[in-house]
Protein backbone atom coordinates (compact mmCIF):
# COMPACT_ATOMS: atom_id res chain seq x y z
CA UNK A 1 0.00 0.00 0.00
CA UNK A 2 2.53 2.07 0.65
CA UNK A 3 4.33 1.92 -2.75
CA UNK A 4 1.41 2.61 -4.14
CA UNK A 5 1.49 5.82 -2.60
CA UNK A 6 4.48 6.94 -3.37
CA UNK A 7 3.86 5.51 -7.23
CA UNK A 8 0.67 7.89 -7.13
CA UNK A 9 2.85 10.99 -5.40
CA UNK A 10 5.28 10.58 -8.30
CA UNK A 11 3.03 10.37 -11.12
CA UNK A 12 1.20 13.14 -9.28
CA UNK A 13 4.42 15.28 -9.22
CA UNK A 14 5.78 14.67 -12.66
CA UNK A 15 2.17 15.48 -14.32
CA UNK A 16 1.88 18.78 -12.27
CA UNK A 17 5.24 19.62 -13.45
CA UNK A 18 4.35 18.49 -17.11
CA UNK A 19 1.18 20.85 -16.69
CA UNK A 20 3.63 23.52 -15.99
CA UNK A 21 5.81 23.31 -18.42
CA UNK A 22 2.61 23.45 -20.94
CA UNK A 23 1.53 26.55 -19.27
CA UNK A 24 4.53 28.37 -19.24
CA UNK A 25 4.56 27.33 -23.26
CA UNK A 26 1.24 28.89 -23.17
CA UNK A 27 2.51 31.98 -21.63
CA UNK A 28 5.05 32.91 -23.79
CA UNK A 29 6.37 33.53 -27.66
CA UNK A 30 9.32 33.71 -29.31
CA UNK A 31 9.39 35.54 -33.03
CA UNK A 32 12.14 36.38 -35.35
CA UNK A 33 12.55 38.92 -38.25
CA UNK A 34 15.93 39.54 -39.76
CA UNK A 35 18.22 39.41 -37.38
CA UNK A 36 15.96 40.77 -34.94
CA UNK A 37 14.49 38.43 -31.83
CA UNK A 38 11.45 39.22 -29.37
CA UNK A 39 10.73 37.17 -26.97
CA UNK A 40 7.14 37.53 -25.31
CA UNK A 41 6.37 37.23 -21.53
CA UNK A 42 2.68 37.20 -21.07
CA UNK A 43 0.86 38.25 -17.34
CA UNK A 44 1.39 35.98 -14.63
CA UNK A 45 4.69 34.29 -15.42
CA UNK A 46 6.44 36.09 -12.41
CA UNK A 47 10.19 36.27 -12.35
CA UNK A 48 11.98 34.37 -15.55
CA UNK A 49 15.61 34.10 -16.91
CA UNK A 50 15.23 34.25 -20.90
CA UNK A 51 18.78 32.88 -22.28
CA UNK A 52 19.87 33.25 -25.93
CA UNK A 53 22.20 30.13 -26.80
CA UNK A 54 24.08 30.04 -30.31
CA UNK A 55 23.95 26.48 -32.05
CA UNK A 56 27.08 25.71 -30.50
CA UNK A 57 25.71 25.85 -27.02
CA UNK A 58 27.54 28.89 -26.17
CA UNK A 59 25.54 31.14 -23.74
CA UNK A 60 25.47 34.25 -25.28
CA UNK A 61 22.72 37.07 -23.12
CA UNK A 62 20.68 35.90 -20.51
CA UNK A 63 18.28 38.19 -19.05
CA UNK A 64 16.30 38.28 -16.03
CA UNK A 65 13.11 39.90 -16.09
CA UNK A 66 9.65 40.65 -13.89
CA UNK A 67 6.31 39.59 -15.18
CA UNK A 68 3.43 41.07 -13.41
CA UNK A 69 0.05 41.31 -14.59
CA UNK A 70 0.67 42.77 -18.38
CA UNK A 71 2.58 41.16 -21.04
CA UNK A 72 6.78 42.44 -21.68
CA UNK A 73 8.17 42.05 -24.63
CA UNK A 74 12.22 41.77 -24.36
CA UNK A 75 13.72 42.44 -27.86
CA UNK A 76 17.18 41.34 -28.72
CA UNK A 77 19.18 42.74 -31.47
CA UNK A 78 21.43 40.00 -33.23
CA UNK A 79 22.71 42.41 -35.74
CA UNK A 80 26.30 41.71 -34.45
CA UNK A 81 25.72 37.87 -34.83
CA UNK A 82 26.11 35.48 -37.69
CA UNK A 83 22.66 34.94 -39.56
CA UNK A 84 21.53 31.12 -38.02
CA UNK A 85 19.53 29.39 -35.80
CA UNK A 86 19.85 30.33 -32.19
CA UNK A 87 18.05 28.87 -28.90
CA UNK A 88 16.08 30.89 -26.40
CA UNK A 89 15.45 29.42 -23.51
CA UNK A 90 13.36 30.83 -20.82
CA UNK A 91 13.63 29.70 -17.32
CA UNK A 92 11.32 30.02 -14.06
CA UNK A 93 11.37 29.13 -10.75
CA UNK A 94 9.60 26.01 -11.50
CA UNK A 95 9.92 25.49 -15.59
CA UNK A 96 12.00 26.03 -18.57
CA UNK A 97 11.00 25.80 -21.71
CA UNK A 98 13.70 26.37 -24.84
CA UNK A 99 12.39 27.29 -28.55
CA UNK A 100 14.63 27.19 -31.65
CA UNK A 101 14.12 30.70 -34.15
CA UNK A 102 15.98 31.48 -36.89
CA UNK A 103 17.67 34.73 -37.84
CA UNK A 104 18.36 36.00 -41.53
CA UNK A 105 20.05 38.70 -43.14
CA UNK A 106 17.82 41.17 -44.41
CA UNK A 107 17.65 41.70 -48.49
CA UNK A 108 19.32 44.26 -49.99
CA UNK A 109 16.61 46.85 -51.58
CA UNK A 110 16.41 46.52 -55.17
CA UNK A 111 17.39 50.44 -55.41
CA UNK A 112 20.54 49.63 -53.64
CA UNK A 113 22.06 47.42 -55.72
CA UNK A 114 24.16 48.41 -59.20
CA UNK A 115 22.84 48.26 -62.66
CA UNK A 116 23.63 44.95 -64.32
CA UNK A 117 25.25 46.00 -67.97
CA UNK A 118 28.02 45.05 -70.70
CA UNK A 119 29.09 46.08 -73.43
CA UNK A 120 31.58 44.81 -75.80
CA UNK A 121 33.12 45.98 -79.48
CA UNK A 122 32.22 43.36 -81.83
CA UNK A 123 34.23 45.25 -84.62
CA UNK A 124 35.61 48.28 -85.20
CA UNK A 125 32.17 49.83 -85.61
CA UNK A 126 29.78 47.70 -83.72
CA UNK A 127 29.45 47.59 -79.92
CA UNK A 128 26.99 44.97 -78.19
CA UNK A 129 25.36 46.55 -75.22
CA UNK A 130 23.16 43.79 -73.03
CA UNK A 131 21.54 44.80 -69.51
CA UNK A 132 19.66 42.19 -67.51
CA UNK A 133 17.76 42.15 -63.76
CA UNK A 134 15.72 45.14 -64.76
CA UNK A 135 12.73 45.33 -62.27
CA UNK A 136 10.72 48.66 -63.90
CA UNK A 137 10.65 48.93 -67.62
CA UNK A 138 12.83 52.12 -68.93
CA UNK A 139 16.66 52.21 -69.89
CA UNK A 140 17.60 55.70 -71.00
CA UNK A 141 20.93 54.49 -73.44
CA UNK A 142 23.49 57.54 -74.52
CA UNK A 143 26.31 56.43 -76.94
CA UNK A 144 29.16 60.02 -76.26
CA UNK A 145 31.69 60.74 -78.12
CA UNK A 146 34.99 59.96 -76.28
CA UNK A 147 36.97 62.96 -77.72
CA UNK A 148 33.93 65.80 -77.39
CA UNK A 149 31.40 64.51 -74.81
CA UNK A 150 29.16 65.26 -77.20
CA UNK A 151 25.68 62.75 -77.41
CA UNK A 152 26.00 61.28 -80.55
CA UNK A 153 22.64 58.88 -79.84
CA UNK A 154 20.32 58.70 -77.69
CA UNK A 155 17.10 56.35 -76.75
CA UNK A 156 14.85 54.81 -74.42
CA UNK A 157 14.31 51.33 -74.32
CA UNK A 158 11.46 49.61 -72.51
CA UNK A 159 11.62 46.06 -71.97
CA UNK A 160 10.81 44.71 -68.77
CA UNK A 161 13.57 42.29 -67.48
CA UNK A 162 16.31 42.63 -69.85
CA UNK A 163 17.66 43.42 -73.26
CA UNK A 164 20.17 43.08 -75.78
CA UNK A 165 21.02 44.98 -78.41
CA UNK A 166 23.93 46.01 -81.01
CA UNK A 167 25.01 49.66 -82.50
CA UNK A 168 25.79 50.28 -85.84
CA UNK A 169 28.29 53.72 -85.31
CA UNK A 170 29.08 55.61 -88.70
CA UNK A 171 32.22 57.28 -89.39
CA UNK A 172 33.50 56.31 -85.78
CA UNK A 173 35.51 53.50 -84.46
CA UNK A 174 34.07 51.21 -80.98
CA UNK A 175 37.27 52.60 -79.15
CA UNK A 176 36.05 56.18 -79.33
CA UNK A 177 32.94 56.27 -78.10
CA UNK A 178 31.04 55.35 -74.35
CA UNK A 179 28.04 54.51 -73.32
CA UNK A 180 25.93 56.12 -70.53
CA UNK A 181 22.66 54.08 -69.05
CA UNK A 182 19.97 54.84 -66.83
CA UNK A 183 17.22 52.88 -65.65
CA UNK A 184 13.73 53.82 -64.14
CA UNK A 185 15.19 53.45 -60.75
CA UNK A 186 17.67 55.68 -61.29
CA UNK A 187 20.80 53.42 -60.93
CA UNK A 188 23.29 54.58 -63.86
CA UNK A 189 26.32 52.44 -65.53
CA UNK A 190 28.88 54.23 -68.07
CA UNK A 191 30.65 51.50 -70.29
CA UNK A 192 33.93 51.96 -72.46
CA UNK A 193 35.12 49.59 -75.25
Amino acid sequence: MKTLFTLAMASALSFSALAANEDLKELSTVNSNYKKINVTLKGGVGDAKISIIDQNGKNLNNRKVHVKDESVVVPYDMNNLPAGEYQVRITTEDEEVSYTVATMEKPIPVADLPLMAYGKAKDNNTINLSVIGLVEPGVEVKIISSDSGKVIFEEKIDQPDAFKKDYKLKSMNAEDVYVELTDALGRTKTLFF
